[in-house]
């Protein structure tokens, strides 16, 4: 008993601190970049946020793609543009905390290295290049050239040598962060190591699971919007229809750099948003989307359906040594950048979520940790 209440003392306290010890950092316009097209899709200037590493982290580089959804038309993109999601317009200062704290007690693999968070302002997880502008919308296609430049002028500018780096993305994040994880590797050549964390970015096709055909009609019609086609894995497209081409299940088996993913099992936002509703009273479901104590053990069911899929993707996929893997029962989506998240709950095998990131990164053992628990766990009371 008095070890459980230290550890619940402990994590109160470690909590106070990862709320306390953001460091607060202004935003960067990449230079020249409206003269570049390097720009969001209002136009406004691409942009980034970078810390300073320091000590023995001077020569690491970590790169964050944050999450916001997809815009998949003429309406839809043109309302995201007068939006933060697609425009840098007056773009606030940003708080580096979690994963991006240089606080060694809440970070300890990672608080001394430079960091790059990348505004999200294009729609389709930073892969547009499209040239041409719509003049009746005046619409913008350029988030690949806002993942390039940003990285590419900090490297100029801090003329970094560097020695690791690490590509992390969240949601939409975090699928940019699959489909340019090669790419971000290619940047670095000469650097001892480089690999790409992806939360809860693992989006799902699964037929078998009710609403297949919506998914792939959405993502569908996103590719067709951002011109994708040619932006995405040739290890994919060569072989299916590019309409299929934004499921990671398709594409992550040729991924050459070590990948982590960190997901749900039970991700609120995909069994919320990508599952057809299950043919129950609609208010009863929106019920138990919202607060899962209230769900029916039909509902349930149809949740655990979900997981069983999602376990069975990642089963085909197969195994690599140099893949990491932390697979939460949390009904929850997305983790790192959430205070308690991070580095308090959940837990695996004893592994926070830091500690099997940082194991998995510096080679100290593998990690391939999946819940055994086959319920959704509400783990959202504490952010």
């Amino acid at each position: 008993m008095e070890h459980h209440v230290m550890a619940r003392v402990f994590a109160f306290v470690l909590f106070l601190i990862s709320t306390t010890a953001a460091a607060t950092i202004n935003v960067t316009y990449i230079e020249n970049a409206v003269a570049k097209g390097i720009v969001c899709l209002d136009g406004s200037p691409g942009a980034y946020y970078y810390d300073r590493g320091f000590g023995e982290g001077a020569n690491n580089l970590m790169v964050y793609l944050p999450g916001g959804g997809w815009c998949e038309n003429k309406e839809k993109c043109r309302k995201r543009s007068t939006t933060p999601l697609g425009s840098n317009k007056n773009a606030p200062s940003q708080n580096f905390g979690t994963f991006l704290s240089s606080n060694e007690t809440i970070n300890p693999d990672f608080y001394n290295w430079n960091k790059i968070s990348i505004l999200y302002c294009d729609g389709a997880s930073f892969m547009a290049d499209v040239e041409a502008v719509d003049p009746e919308t005046n619409l913008h296609l350029r988030g690949a050239r806002i993942f390039r430049a940003a990285i590419e002028e900090v490297l100029a500018k801090e003329m970094l040598d560097v020695t690791n780096a690490i590509l992390v993305g969240t949601s939409a994040g975090g699928l940019a962060t699959m489909l340019n994880c090669d790419r971000f590797r290619s940047f670095f050549p000469d650097a001892c190591n480089g690999k790409c964390v992806s939360d809860s970015g693992f989006f799902i096709d699964a037929k078998c699971l009710p609403g297949a055909e919506k998914r792939e009609s959405y993502y569908s019609d996103v590719i067709a919007f951002h011109e994708l086609a040619d932006a995405l894995p040739t290890s994919c497209t060569s072989r299916i229809n590019s309409s299929f081409c934004l499921f990671p299940e398709n594409f992550i088996g040729d991924i050459q750099t070590p990948l982590f993913v960190l997901n749900s099992a039970f991700d609120k936002f995909q069994i919320s948003n990508n599952l057809q509703p299950p043919p129950v009273n609609y208010s009863s479901w929106s019920s138990c989307l919202h607060n899962i104590s209230t769900c029916t053990a039909y509902e349930l069911q149809y949740m655990k359906e979900f997981r069983a899929a999602f376990l069975s993707i990642l089963n085909d996929v197969g195994y690599n040594p140099s893949t990491g893997m932390f697979i939460s029962s949390c009904y929850i989506h997305d983790f790192i950048y959430k205070n308690n998240k991070w580095s308090i709950s959940p837990m695996l095998e004893n592994e926070t979520i830091a500690r099997a990131i940082g194991d998995w990164f510096f080679d100290r053992c593998q990690v391939c940790l999946i819940d055994k628990v086959d319920t959704p766990i509400d783990c959202d009371g504490d952010n």
